[in-house]
C-alpha cells in the first residue's frame, strides 16, 4: 500500500456531500496516479463516471494552485461530445462556485472567440484532433501550451486506430516537446486489449509508462433477441418486419434508442415506425448526413427529455450522455460484441441498474450472429482492435503544421515524430522522402511553384512563402467529403446520383442495376458515370453504401455454432430445422473450413462460398472471382454477397472451384481491377487533399468536390506516367488496400482456401444458400413491391431448399 490519499479540497468534499455521493474507487485511483505524475488509461463501462474521473485531478490542482493559463486540454472525436462534456462540467463547477473558465473549440466556434482563446485561453479547453492540430500551426502555440499539465483523450477506442488517431498521436508528441511534464490521460469504454491502447497513449509506445485503471463493472446488461412472429425471416438484414413490436417497446419505456447500421436503413426504419405510430409519439432521427442545425435540435430535444424514440446510426455510438434512455434496440445484427456493448451502455447511465436492450435479427444467419454477440457479452469477450502504422498523408499534413509554427531541424523533428506510436518505426530515409514531397511535390511536379511549400536554409526547414501558411490552415483536416456522381446517358439525360465509393469500383464494360434497369458503364468522368442501357444482366450488385464489417471474433463464434449441434437446442425451432436440413442435404463447414457449394438453379449454374469475412471483403472477392471466371471461360453473369457468404453465377458449371480462390488472384486480378477502376484515383484524391498537395479552399472561396477531383485526377495521371513510385501513389495504394477492400481478411482467406476448401456438388439450392441467393435481382423490382416480391421468392426458394429428398 502506498501513502494514504490526502483529503479532497473543501469545495469538492462539500459538493460530494451535498449530492449524497462519495468518490468511486477508480476515481480515487485516477487521483493517486495524477499525484504520482503518471500517465493513465481508465477503462470503464458507460455510466461509470469516466468523464468526472478524468477531470477530477485537474479540478483539484486548479483549486489548490489557481492559474490563469491553459491547464487541461480535453480531446474528443465528436464536436457534439465536447459540447455535452462542457455542459456536464460547468454544472459542478458552478455548484462549487469555482472561478474556472471551460470553453470548447471546434470547427463551429466563431472566429473572434478562437482568436481570443489564443491570447487569453481558458483553464480548460475542450476540442477535437483537427482543431488541436490547427492550434499547433501557430507560432504562439509554444507559449499557449507551455504550462499545459494534462491532456485527456476521451472515447479513445473510437479513433485511436484511424487517421484521426494518427493526427492526434502526432499532436500529443508536439505537446510533450513543448511541455515535457505533460500528463496523458485516456478514457475508454470496455476494450479487448487495454495494453494496445496504453502503448498508443504512451510517449514512444512505452506501455509501462501508463497506469491502467479499471472501472467497476456495473450490473450485467439485460439483452434479449426479439422474435416478433415467433420465427426468423429467410432474408433481409434490417429487421424492418418488427416495426409494430418496436413501437410497442417505445410505448412501454421512457426513451428508446433504435440503432441501425447504415444511414439508409435508419431512414427506412424511421418511416416504418411513423406508419405504425398511431399515438403520434415524439420520435426523431439522428445521423451524420443531417445538417448541424437538425442534429443540434434533436440533441436538445433528447437532453430535455422530450423524445420517446430516437432512430440513430453510429453518430451516437460515442459518449453522448442522456440519462433518460431506458431501452436500446439494435435493428439487424450488431456486427461486433464491443460495438453492441457500447450501444447497450447508452441505456440507463447508472452503474447499479442493468441496461435493457433488444436485438432484432434480419435473417437466420443474423439470428446466429445475435446469439453469438449475446454469448460474447455474457463471457466478457470483446473484439480485437486493428492497430496499424501511421499513414504518410497525415504525417505530411502534421509536418507542414509544425513548419507553419516555426522553422525546424530535421533530426530534432524526426525524434519528436517517433514519440508517436504509429510513427515510432519511421526511418530517416522515408522521413526525407516526406520532406522532399512537401519541398517541391516530387520529381514530376518540381517545375510548378505551387507545390514548393518548404525550403531548406541554414540547417533548418521553413515555409517558403506566407501564402502556404494560410493555405495550410484553410485546408488542414482528415475528413474528405464524399462526392456524388451523376449517372447519365451519353446524350446527357440524367438517371440520378450514386456514391462515388460505389462508382470507383467499376470499369468500362461492367453492368449494374440502377433505377430498375440494367446499365453498362461506358466511362467515368470527374463528375459523371456515363452509361448505356444494356440487355446483359447486371453483374454488380449496387445496394451498397457504407457497411460495418462483421468482426472476425463474431464470425468465428457463428462458425462454431454451425459445427456444434448440441448448441442448436437453444435456437428457435425454425433455425434449428434449417441447420439440421443443411447437415442432411449438404455439409456444415467446420471452423476454419471453406465450404463451397455448386448447384443449378433457374437455368444458371451457381457457386456459393461460405467465407464469413464480412460484406466488404466478399464484395471485393466477388469482383475478382467474376473477372477470373471470365478468363476461365465460365461466362459469369453476376454475384451477390452478404456478411457470411458470396454467391457467383454464370452459364457454365464450376466443376473445380480451387482456381477461383487461388492467392495469385490478389496479384493479377486485384492489381488489374484497382488500376482499371477508379479505386486508386479515389484513394489518391483523399491522400492528396490530406497531404496538402491539393487545396480544398482558397481565401474567400471554396472548391467544389468536382474541382478537387479534377485537379487531383490531372496530377494522378502525370504521376502515374512520370513518377510511378511517388510517395502519394504509395500512400494511395496503402489506402486502397486497407480501407476499401478489407484486403487483409481476403489474403488470409485465400491463403487458407487451398488447404481447407470442401466443394460439394448438389442438384439444387441448399438451405444455407437461401439467405444470400434471395438477394439476386432484388434491385430489378420496383421499390415498394420489392419487399412482397422478395418474401414470395424467399418462401419458394426455401421450400425447394428444405425438401428432404
Amino acid at each position: 500500500m502506498g501513502p494514504p490519499m490526502p483529503p479532497l479540497p473543501a469545495p469538492l468534499t462539500r459538493w460530494f456531500a451535498q449530492k449524497g455521493w462519495s468518490p468511486r474507487r477508480h476515481q480515487l485511483e485516477m487521483l493517486a496516479a495524477a499525484r504520482a505524475g503518471e500517465h493513465t488509461l481508465l477503462v470503464a463501462p458507460t455510466g461509470a463516471g469516466k468523464t468526472l474521473a478524468g477531470f477530477l485531478p485537474s479540478l483539484i490542482e486548479l483549486i489548490e494552485n489557481p492559474t490563469d493559463t491553459l491547464h487541461t486540454l480535453y480531446v474528443s472525436p465528436l464536436k457534439a461530445l465536447a459540447v455535452d462534456v462542457q455542459r456536464n462540467l460547468l454544472t459542478p463547477i458552478e455548484e462549487m462556485a469555482l472561478d474556472l473558465r471551460v470553453e470548447t473549440r471546434t470547427g463551429d466556434t466563431p472566429a473572434d472567440r478562437k482568436a481570443r482563446q489564443r491570447v487569453r485561453p481558458p483553464q480548460m479547453l475542450l476540442t477535437t484532433p483537427e482543431s488541436l492540430s490547427l492550434l499547433l500551426s501557430y507560432p504562439d502555440s509554444f507559449t499557449l501550451f507551455a504550462n499545459l499539465k494534462t491532456i485527456i483523450v476521451d472515447e479513445i477506442h473510437g479513433f485511436a486506430t484511424t487517421k484521426r488517431g494518427d493526427l492526434l498521436s502526432l499532436a500529443m508528441a508536439r505537446l510533450q516537446r513543448i511541455a515535457p511534464g505533460l500528463r496523458r490521460v485516456g478514457l475508454s469504454a470496455t476494450v479487448a486489449d487495454p495494453d494496445a491502447y496504453r502503448a498508443w497513449l504512451a510517449p514512444y509506445g512505452d506501455l509501462d509508462a501508463v497506469r491502467a485503471v479499471q472501472g467497476e463493472p456495473g450490473a450485467a446488461p439485460d439483452v434479449r433477441i426479439l422474435l416478433p412472429q415467433g420465427r426468423v425471416p429467410w432474408s433481409g438484414h434490417s429487421g424492418r418486419y418488427a416495426a409494430p413490436q418496436v413501437i410497442e417497446q417505445i410505448k412501454a419505456h421512457k426513451t428508446t434508442l433504435i440503432f441501425c447500421n447504415t444511414r439508409g436503413l435508419a431512414e427506412l426504419i424511421f418511416q416504418d415506425l411513423w406508419k405504425e405510430n398511431a399515438d403520434q409519439l415524439p420520435i426523431a432521427i439522428h445521423h451524420g448526413s443531417l445538417s448541424v442545425e437538425a442534429r443540434r435540435k434533436v440533441e436538445g430535444a433528447m437532453a430535455a427529455g422530450k423524445l420517446r424514440g430516437l432512430v440513430a446510426t453510429s453518430s451516437l455510438d460515442m459518449g453522448i450522455d442522456w440519462g433518460d434512455v431506458d431501452c436500446v434496440i439494435q435493428m439487424g445484427a450488431p456486427k461486433g460484441s464491443s460495438r453492441l456493448l457500447q450501444r447497450v451502455g447508452r441505456a440507463n447511465h447508472r452503474l447499479d441498474e442493468p441496461s435493457e436492450a433488444l436485438l432484432v435479427p434480419g435473417n437466420r444467419f443474423e439470428y446466429l450472429e445475435a446469439q453469438a454477440a449475446l454469448d460474447a457479452i455474457g463471457e466478457g469477450a470483446l473484439d480485437g482492435e486493428n492497430f496499424r502504422t501511421g499513414t504518410l498523408d497525415v504525417l505530411a499534413q502534421h509536418v507542414m503544421a509544425c513548419a507553419c509554427a516555426a522553422p525546424f531541424a530535421e533530426d530534432e523533428l524526426l525524434d519528436e515524430l517517433r514519440m508517436a506510436l504509429p510513427y515510432s518505426g519511421l526511418s530517416a530515409e522515408l522521413f526525407g522522402q516526406v520532406l522532399g514531397f512537401i519541398r517541391d511535390g516530387g520529381y514530376a511536379l518540381k517545375a510548378y511553384d505551387r507545390f514548393k511549400r518548404l525550403t531548406f536554409e541554414q540547417g533548418r526547414w521553413r515555409v517558403s512563402h506566407p501564402n502556404f501558411v494560410k493555405q495550410h490552415r484553410l485546408n488542414a483536416g482528415i475528413i474528405v467529403e464524399a462526392v456524388m456522381l451523376n449517372v447519365r446517358f451519353k446524350n446527357g439525360r440524367s438517371l440520378g446520383k450514386v456514391e462515388e465509393s460505389f462508382a470507383a469500383t467499376m470499369s468500362p464494360g461492367d453492368t449494374f442495376f440502377f433505377s430498375g434497369i440494367s446499365l453498362e458503364v461506358e466511362r467515368i468522368d470527374t463528375a459523371d458515370l456515363v452509361v448505356r442501357a444494356s440487355s446483359r444482366p447486371a453483374r454488380i450488385p449496387s445496394y451498397g453504401g457504407a457497411r460495418m464489417p462483421l468482426t472476425t471474433h463474431l464470425a468465428d463464434r457463428v462458425r462454431r455454432f454451425l459445427a456444434s449441434p448440441a448448441e442448436w437446442r437453444r435456437f428457435p425451432a425454425d433455425v434449428t430445422e434449417w441447420l439440421e436440413m443443411q447437415a442432411r442435404r449438404s455439409r456444415l463447414p467446420a471452423p476454419g473450413q471453406l465450404l463451397v457449394e455448386t448447384f443449378p438453379h433457374g437455368g444458371r449454374h451457381h457457386m456459393v462460398a461460405y467465407c464469413f469475412e464480412g460484406w466488404n471483403a466478399h464484395q471485393s472477392l466477388g469482383m475478382l472471382i467474376t473477372r477470373r471466371m471470365e478468363s476461365l471461360g465460365l461466362k459469369p453473369i453476376g454475384f451477390v454477397a452478404n456478411d457470411y457468404a458470396l454467391a457467383a453465377y454464370g452459364l457454365e458449371p464450376i466443376e473445380d472451384a480451387a482456381p477461383l480462390f487461388s492467392p495469385d488472384i490478389l496479384a493479377d486480378e486485384f492489381v488489374d481491377w484497382v488500376e482499371s477502376s477508379h479505386l486508386l484515383k479515389r484513394a489518391f484524391r483523399e491522400v492528396a487533399v490530406i497531404g496538402g498537395l491539393v487545396e480544398r479552399q482558397h481565401p474567400g472561396k471554396r472548391k467544389t468536390g468536382k474541382q478537387v477531383t479534377f485537379s487531383t485526377d490531372l496530377i494522378y495521371d502525370v504521376l502515374r506516367r512520370y513518377e510511378p513510385d511517388h510517395l502519394l501513389l504509395k500512400a494511395a495504394w496503402d489506402d486502397a488496400r486497407g480501407r476499401m477492400t478489407d484486403l487483409g481478411r481476403l489474403a488470409d482467406l485465400l491463403a487458407r482456401a487451398q488447404g481447407t476448401m470442401l466443394q460439394v456438388a448438389l442438384d439444387r439450392v441448399s438451405p444455407l444458400a437461401v439467405p444470400v441467393l434471395v438477394m439476386i435481382g432484388r434491385e430489378s423490382v420496383a421499390t415498394g413491391a420489392a419487399d412482397d416480391a422478395l418474401l414470395i421468392e424467399a418462401e419458394a426458394l426455401a421450400l425447394e431448399a428444405m425438401r428432404p429428398d
